[in-house]
């Protein structure tokens, strides 16, 4: 069982700064914003990699390993102040080694014949122009949940050309809640930009998607939240990335 240690605050530690590009400190300077915490993990030992490539029979890519051997995962949050209220609303996340877990292929009901994921694929949705070709359920592809997204969805790792899996064929997708897969990026380090630079506002994942983001997540943050401020913030902070 992994030991999850108490909340920090983003500046209160050098390396956790540096881990968050710099957004700790635009968010604790920003009116309105409050409680900005990282539970910080300890990194991944070198052994617990090579356990999961030879586990999973897949390689992980270089940016996704450098990554766990500086932390075993990622979990930062904030909140806002409105009136006398506390209202949580950012969360960033990057599962631990131990729970990159690849998504359940068995039957979604303990009910006798129940659907499988592959059973529910919809093969209408194919490539395009602004996407590649997408994933599948089946045994084409080998598919483990980076990001949780707070249930609104899963951003996956994504092997296209099934096992054994090498680094070169991993692209980071987002699966929405009606299992429809929309393409972000191509490796680790963009994906990780992109969950910081987005301040890990609900939904928006969904900017990257046909639908965008719902109307009830845009209006989420109260004001005076600076929200549209930080975001041109924090993207002015990832440029070296």
């Amino acid at each position: 069982m992994e030991e999850t240690p108490p909340p920090l605050l983003g500046s209160s530690k050098p390396h956790l700064e540096k881990l968050t590009l710099g957004v700790t400190r635009i968010l604790e300077s920003s009116p309105g914003v409050t409680e900005v915490t990282i539970i910080e993990k300890a990194p991944a030992e070198r052994h617990m990699i090579s356990s999961w490539e030879q586990k999973n029979n897949c390689v992980l890519p270089e940016d996704l390993k450098n990554f766990y051997l500086m932390t075993n995962g990622f979990h930062m949050t904030w909140s806002v102040k409105l009136d006398e209220h506390t209202i949580p609303l950012g969360s960033m996340a990057i599962n631990s080694i131990s729970k990159l877990t690849q998504l359940n292929q068995s039957a979604m009901y303990s009910l006798p014949n129940a659907p499988t994921l592959a059973d529910l694929e919809d093969e209408t949705q194919e490539a395009s122009e602004d996407q590649p070709e997408k994933p599948h359920f089946d045994s084409r592809s080998v598919i483990f949940e980076l990001d949780p997204c707070s249930g609104n969805g899963k951003v996956c790792l994504v092997y296209k050309k099934g096992k054994p899996a090498s680094a070169q064929d991993a692209e980071i997708w987002f699966l929405d809640r009606a299992l429809y897969w929309h393409f972000l990026t191509d490796t680790f380090t963009a994906y990780y930009r992109l969950l910081i630079t987005h301040l890990g506002l609900p939904q928006w994942q969904y900017a990257f998607t046909g639908y965008g983001i719902s109307p009830q997540a845009k209006h989420v943050a109260p004001r005076p939240c600076p929200v549209p401020t930080l975001v041109n913030a924090a993207l002015g902070m990832s440029a070296s990335f």
